[in-house]
């Protein structure tokens, strides 16, 4: 079997803070890595791709591979596609690890979509967004379903309705933008790798690909009237009021190309 993982920061446990998902906090890496450890060890008859998709994608220590070499890293950027760089069709299932609630969850750890600093929301065909949602309809551009989601208990609770026997570990109960109650280590450890075992019992098709409606008309409103004046210059987007824009297209790979150069154009925006 062929998994394909995209690994995030901000949905696991023993991170609260932006500052405890910055390059050089090492015990904070160690939290991350102790995790990822737990959900590699079942999967150790498997091929791996990681794609480490936090910030600049420079997490993920590449000595992982000496414990578990079936295991390939995707490292660094900024790349093309971010979070699910790699992606193709010889995949038989994909796994969101340290997943987040999207932006404006109530009581939500660190929530955001894509940018905390530029964008204030995106929907997509009306309904809400978040990371996992986006994410995953890219995997069904290639037919491969979203299988398991690692990430915190406000995540798990918007995507409801949306996946079949989609497997999900809480790593933490968030009850604050920069607050969580965290369970004992030793626990949430076995939790996922007996979650992961349970995850591999499954079949593909009986997970879900996950697709859009098309046409898709993706909104996004952004933080301030600046960054909504940076983008609306791109070819598709169209202006419809001071922090929104609006970009429609029938392939979802134009949309999400259109939302990663959006996060990108608009990165410049603290520099003016």
């Amino acid at each position: 079997m062929k998994i394909y993982i995209s690994f995030d920061f901000e949905g696991l446990a023993g991170v609260t803070q932006w500052s405890d998902v910055t390059k050089g906090k090492d015990f904070k890496q160690y939290y991350a890595m102790e995790q990822l450890k737990a959900l590699l060890k079942p999967l150790k008859e498997h091929d791996i791709v990681i794609s480490d998709s936090h910030a600049m994608g420079d997490n993920i220590l590449w000595e992982i591979s000496k414990e578990f070499p079936n295991v390939e890293l995707i490292s660094g950027g900024i790349r093309k596609y971010y979070m699910m760089s790699g992606i193709d069709k010889s995949f038989d299932r994909m796994i969101f690890f340290g997943y987040h609630s999207g932006v404006g969850e109530l009581y939500s750890t660190m929530d955001h979509t894509y940018s905390s600093s530029s964008i204030h929301n995106i929907w997509i065909n009306g309904k809400y967004m978040n990371e996992t949602l986006i994410n995953a309809a890219f995997g069904g551009l290639f037919n491969v379903p979203l299988a398991m989601v690692i990430g915190d208990d406000k995540l798990k609770k918007q995507l409801n309705g949306y996946f079949n026997n989609l497997i999900y570990v809480s790593t933490k109960e968030s009850i604050g933008r920069f607050s969580a109650k965290f369970k004992p280590m030793k626990k949430l450890l076995e939790e996922i790798e007996n979650a992961t075992q349970v995850m591999l019992n499954y079949k593909k098709e009986d997970f879900t690909i996950f697709t859009f409606e098309k046409p898709i008309e993706m909104i996004v409103e952004f933080s301030d009237t600046l960054r909504a004046d940076m983008v609306e210059s791109m070819p598709l987007v169209e202006r419809i009021d001071g922090r929104k824009v609006k970009l429609v297209h029938d392939d979802y790979k134009v949309v999400f190309e259109g939302l990663l150069a959006m996060t990108y154009i608009t990165m410049a925006a603290k520099y003016l």
